[in-house]
């Protein structure tokens, strides 16, 4: 390639095309690739015929009359789709009836999705018009039972009952790297995806941000994933249907079975893919936020800001490529931000630390300190008013060629790394694992 070649970053439901300068050097750091499926059906009723650490889903099905099968929101490219069908049949075919099948929306505290939305989301005329799809509302007390608190750090519990009371209880997402609970889908789908607004702001305080454990692409002592598994075990049984996507967004993986067990086994699968060895850091990096649906907010755009940093030189700068098509993100993450660019991250960050209960999305921006303790934050959207680009607190450009090029005259080094994918991809400075 040379550097007359546009490069593409996922951008909106599209790409951004960059071109950068003739002295440029570029690392490009993608997924590992793999083999396209032919049959994604097949894939999928295969990982039913052969669930990881737990029974058959048809013959446990028997005898039982309610099902909830949980679905992540519109900010996820889940393939719905290919899944949701085959297992209400399987569910049907052990006589379940359809009017005890509810597909549960995990928003988590996001906005609800719309009627519109939905339809995209499940991908499935047959389901939204024979099966019960509704959001789940972190701030409807009464639709939450309460399970206690957790043994270890004291985290109230409380699920969304239409789960926690169904006889079989189904939990669907996509198995990629998390830049706070180590890896998306399995518990994270229950915890914080169908949980009260109290057991979201708690395990979202600093006291969890703020551990050196709590990052991308580990479980070990992070104390966001102790606590969902603890929280899951309170719960009881449930099952997982995971799946992992590669850039184009088709299906790479599937698997079925214990929620424990079967994301640890997609977490095999997806970890030597997404997590890329690059054995150096360099003065300047761009990445983008991954495309829609997850670069429809600048609340979703943070992550892409964090995933990158271990190959970030310190003092060095991140460029970042994000639409924000549908703009900041909520009223509170828009408070937090307004607070931060007034207080100053130190402030800000001192604010939090004696909260028990951590103001609703303000996590975010806590998140967001992470990269402006490194280097240089700069922000190419179209998406953004004014005051909205003031209260991101980064660097706003207008054009992302020239910042490029201003980044490697500052850096005084041709050397820098692009990522196309954004936060899906890991890139680590170590050498070859």
């Amino acid at each position: 390639m040379t550097n007359n070649e546009p490069i593409d970053l996922a951008y909106g439901r599209g790409f951004l095309q960059i071109r950068l300068p003739e002295n440029a050097l570029p690392t490009i750091i993608r997924k590992t690739k793999k083999s396209k499926i032919e049959n994604p059906d097949e894939v999928i009723r295969d990982a039913l015929a052969c669930p990881i650490g737990a029974p058959n889903l048809k013959d446990f099905a028997k005898g039982k009359k309610t099902a909830c099968i949980l679905i992540c929101d519109i900010t996820r490219p889940v393939p719905n789709h290919l899944f949701l069908r085959i297992l209400v049949d399987e569910l049907t075919g052990a006589g379940i009836p359809l009017e005890g099948i509810c597909v549960l929306v995990a928003t988590g505290l996001h906005r609800p999705n719309d009627r519109a939305e939905l339809h995209e989301l499940v991908g499935d005329d047959w389901i939204m018009e024979n099966v019960r799809v509704e959001n789940h509302f972190a701030r409807d007390n009464d639709a939450h039972a309460d399970l206690g608190v957790t043994q270890g750090r004291k985290v109230p519990v409380k699920l969304d009952r239409r789960f926690v009371n169904a006889d079989i209880r189904i939990a669907t997402g996509l198995v990629e790297p998390h830049f706070m609970a180590g890896w998306s889908g399995g518990r994270k789908v229950i915890v914080p995806g169908v949980a009260h607004e109290d057991t979201i702001r708690t395990f979202h305080s600093a006291r969890f941000m703020e551990d050196p454990n709590a990052i991308q692409c580990n479980l070990v002592s992070n104390p966001l994933h102790e606590e969902q598994v603890e929280i899951v075990g309170m719960l009881g049984d449930a099952f997982a249907l995971n799946t992992v996507i590669d850039e184009d967004r088709d299906l790479l993986y599937a698997n079925f079975g214990d929620i424990f067990e079967s994301h640890l086994s997609a977490i095999d699968f997806i970890r030597p893919c997404a997590v890329v060895p690059v054995g150096r850091k360099f003065k300047t990096v761009v990445t983008s936020s991954a495309g829609y649906p997850l670069d429809e907010t600048y609340y979703q755009t943070i992550k892409c800001m964090v995933t990158p940093l271990d190959i970030l030189e310190p003092g060095g700068t991140l460029l970042v490529a994000s639409r924000c098509s549908e703009g900041f993100g909520s009223k509170e993450f828009r408070v937090a931000q307004d607070k931060l660019v007034k207080s100053g991250s130190g402030a800000f960050l001192e604010s939090l630390i004696a909260k028990r209960f951590a103001d609703v999305d303000e996590w975010q921006t806590e998140m967001l300190l992470k990269p402006m303790r490194v280097g240089e934050i700069c922000l190419y959207t179209e998406g953004l008013n004014i005051d909205e680009r003031i209260a991101t607190g980064v660097n706003i450009v207008d054009d992302l060629d020239d910042a490029i090029s201003t980044a490697l005259q500052v850096a005084d080094d041709p050397d820098l790394a692009i990522i196309p994918e954004g936060p899906y991809v890991v890139p680590v400075s170590r050498g070859v694992c």
